[in-house]
């Protein structure tokens, strides 16, 4: 038997596999940013904390949306603050996989184009932040069949039939 990507990428448990690497990566990435915010991963300016409390996040914040002042800014602070943790909580449960995909990949891109604009392009590169959102958009497209260890799995009606056969 020749190989052929096609042949691959149809096979269950490789989408699966990916699916749940995906889903554990882009969960552990919005996680760890929130624990960075609090000062879980250490204080300030030691080892590779990028904030170490939320008082550095919210100076980050401004510099990614200089626009904003006061309220304003510690609303959109508290904000992505709140859709990380949810997004990544849902992605390790495995809840509305596909929209949380879809939720990811559209933060993850106005995240990456605003430090493309306001710090320049190699920021959001380095940080990989495009590759996570196109990550994001892959694990959105992805057959629900091949999210194993989800609630959606366990939901989904075709899986049932499949099963009942």
């Amino acid at each position: 038997m020749a190989f052929s990507p096609k042949s691959i990428a149809q096979r269950e448990p490789v989408w699966s596999t990916a699916t749940v690497l995906v889903r554990l990566v882009l969960a552990a990435g919005f996680l760890s940013a929130v624990a960075d915010r609090f000062g879980w991963w250490g204080p300030p300016h030691t080892g590779a904390v990028a904030w170490g409390n939320f008082a550095a996040y919210t100076a980050y914040t401004q510099t990614l949306t200089p626009y904003l002042t006061g309220a304003l800014l510690d609303a959109a602070a508290w904000a992505a603050t709140v859709a990380e943790l949810v997004l990544g909580l849902m992605l390790l449960a495995g809840v509305l996989l596909r929209w949380t995909a879809w939720a990811a990949s559209a933060v993850l891109l106005v995240f990456g184009l605003s430090m493309a604009l306001f710090l320049g392009w190699e920021a959001p590169l380095s940080a990989s932040v495009f590759a996570a959102a196109a990550a994001a958009l892959l694990l959105a497209l992805s057959p629900v069949s091949s999210f194993a260890f989800s609630f959606d799995r366990l939901f989904d009606r075709n899986d049932r039939l499949k099963l009942q056969r």
